[in-house]
């Protein structure tokens, strides 16, 4: 990383010529490198952050597919006594979501270079390892010497790739396209997310509002006590997406929440809730 003679963030690169600019969250209290082309932390992450940070007995907190980190540091800023761990399949998003702990002086944070897609079980955590997936055909019939399986979080949350099929859309940006497709399908997600949450712990998912009846679907194998919150552009237009929270062993009935409305109809960008949220002076309360 380089600063200017000022002292402020100037653009970096790593070393396989990813060209990054700096990015301000939460009224300023976050600092972020991120890619100048490919997945940038948007709406989604900030609101997915929001609605985990009002989660009051949540101690330990996993993200599958934190990308240079927006969200889980945004989280941290938000609860700092919360141990956070991402897990991040590319390498240069996992670089950058560490250099972004560094750049923040945040302690309690780990990234974990892993693929959603090999299963939660095939997660071992050993010094040797460095917190990395190792899949057992990989590591072989002896695991690695004190390797065992990651703990289990209190909290599970995500922001996955919003589509299964790359033939539904017109191809992204080649950079973008982790962020977009999920190659093993949102089920994976579902499905890692239940193995690595405690019994009476919490999903939170942000996806497509079209998806709902998926989500619901997947996480119905292990999880109850479902809490939808439509997000809708308008107030008048139909939501696009969803915020989803559910609890492993979970047996209340489904509550549906009022929508969270993102722009109002005069000339601020957002509604003053949203503003509110965006700066960090609000949380998604359920």
């Amino acid at each position: 990383m380089t600063r200017n003679l000022a002292g402020n963030l100037a653009e970096i690169s790593l070393q396989s010529d990813i060209k990054t600019t700096a990015t301000h969250l939460l009224d300023g209290r976050v600092k972020l490198m991120q890619p100048k082309t490919g997945y940038r932390i948007g709406m989604d992450g900030a609101l997915l952050a929001a609605a985990c940070a009002s989660l009051s007995k949540v101690k330990t907190a996993l993200e599958l597919g934190c990308g240079v980190g927006g969200a889980l540091l945004s989280l941290k800023m938000r609860r700092p006594a919360l141990a956070l761990t991402g897990i991040e399949r590319e390498p240069d998003y996992a670089a950058l979501a560490r250099e972004n702990i560094r750049l923040n002086n945040l302690s309690g944070v780990t990234i974990i270079e892993g693929d959603i897609g090999q299963g939660y079980k095939t997660l071992l955590s050993s010094p040797a390892l460095a917190g990395t997936f190792v899949p057992r055909e990989v590591a072989g019939e002896v695991p690695p010497e004190g390797a065992k399986p990651l703990h289990r979080f209190d909290l599970v949350f995500s922001n996955p790739p919003y589509f299964d099929d790359p033939d539904t859309l017109r191809a992204p940006h080649e950079a973008k396209r982790p962020a977009w497709i999920a190659d093993d399908g949102l089920d994976a997600w579902l499905d890692f997310a239940q193995s690595a949450v405690v019994d009476q712990g919490h999903i939170v998912f942000i996806h497509r509002a079209d998806r709902l009846a998926d989500i619901l679907s997947g996480l119905s194998k292990k999880c109850g006590s479902f809490v939808i919150r439509p997000i809708q552009p308008f107030a008048d237009r139909e939501a696009k997406r969803v915020l989803v929270r559910a609890q492993r062993l979970g047996k209340a009935p489904l509550r549906l929440l009022p929508p969270l409305i993102l722009h109002d109809n005069g000339a601020r960008k957002h509604t003053t809730e949203v503003e509110s949220i965006l700066r960090g002076e609000a949380e998604l309360n359920w």
